[in-house]
C-alpha cells in the first residue's frame, strides 16, 4: 500500500485538495479531523488537556479558542500540548491504515498539515504539496472568522516555508489557478502514483523471489 503525504501551509487549499483525492476513491486520513475528535465530548485528549491547561475544557470538550489563547506564541506550552496530542493522533492514523489495508486499498492519502515539521515525509512514499502565492494565502487566511494578523504570523512561524516544501515535494498542486486546474492536477498525480505503486509492488515481488 502506497502512503502519500498531503501537506501545505495554512490557507493553501489543502482541505479542498484532499476532498478531490477522496472524490476519486482514495481513502484520506484527515489529521485535523482526528484532532477535532480528540477534543470533542468523550475525546481521548479532553481529560489530559484539561489537567495541563486549566480552563481550556468547557462543557466536556476542549474550547479551541481558549486553548489557542493559552498556547499562542508560547513554545513551551505548544510542546506540552503536542506531547499529549501527537501519540493519540498517531494511534488514530495507524487505525486508519489498518482499516484501509484490510479493505484492499492500494494508495492512501495522509492529510497532515505539519508533515515536514514532524518529519512525516520520512514515513511516506511520496509527498504532495498544496501551494499558492503569498498574497493569495494571506487573503484567504485573513478572511477566516476570528483570524488576525498576529495569529497568522504566529502560525507561519511554526510552519516550514512554502518554498522549502515545494522543493522537497514529489508533486505540487497550485490552487490559485482555479478548481478545474487543481482537479486536473490531482487526477494526473493519482495516475502517476498508481504507476509508482505498481513499480514498487513489482520490485518487492522480484526481491522476494530472488
Amino acid at each position: 500500500m502506497l502512503l502519500v503525504g498531503l501537506t501545505g501551509s495554512i490557507g493553501m487549499g489543502k482541505s479542498e485538495t484532499a476532498r478531490m483525492f477522496s472524490a476519486l476513491g482514495v481513502p484520506v486520513y484527515d489529521a485535523d479531523a482526528a484532532v477535532h475528535a480528540l477534543y470533542d465530548v468523550g475525546g481521548a485528549a479532553v481529560e489530559a488537556i484539561g489537567a495541563a491547561f486549566p480552563g481550556s475544557v468547557k462543557d466536556g470538550k476542549v474550547d479551541r479558542a481558549a486553548l489557542g489563547a493559552m498556547t499562542l506564541g508560547d513554545s513551551a506550552a505548544i510542546k506540552k500540548l503536542e506531547a499529549i496530542i501527537h501519540p493519540l493522533v498517531g494511534k488514530a492514523q495507524m487505525d486508519f491504515l489498518h482499516e484501509a489495508e484490510a479493505k484492499g486499498a492500494d494508495i492512501v492519502v495522509l492529510d497532515v498539515p505539519l508533515l515536514f515539521e514532524t518529519r512525516g515525509e520520512t514515513r511516506v512514499d511520496a509527498v504532495v504539496v498544496v501551494s499558492a502565492p503569498p498574497d493569495v494565502q494571506r487573503a484567504r487566511v485573513l478572511a477566516r472568522p476570528g483570524m488576525t494578523e498576529e495569529k497568522f504570523e504566529q502560525i507561519l512561524k511554526r510552519q516550514t516555508a512554502d518554498a522549502a516544501k515545494r522543493s522537497q515535494a514529489h508533486y505540487v498542486v497550485d490552487t490559485h489557478l482555479g478548481l478545474e486546474h487543481a482537479r486536473e492536477r490531482v487526477a494526473y498525480v493519482l495516475d502517476d502514483l498508481k504507476c509508482r505503486e505498481a513499480k514498487i509492488w513489482k520490485s518487492r515481488k522480484d526481491a522476494n523471489h530472488s
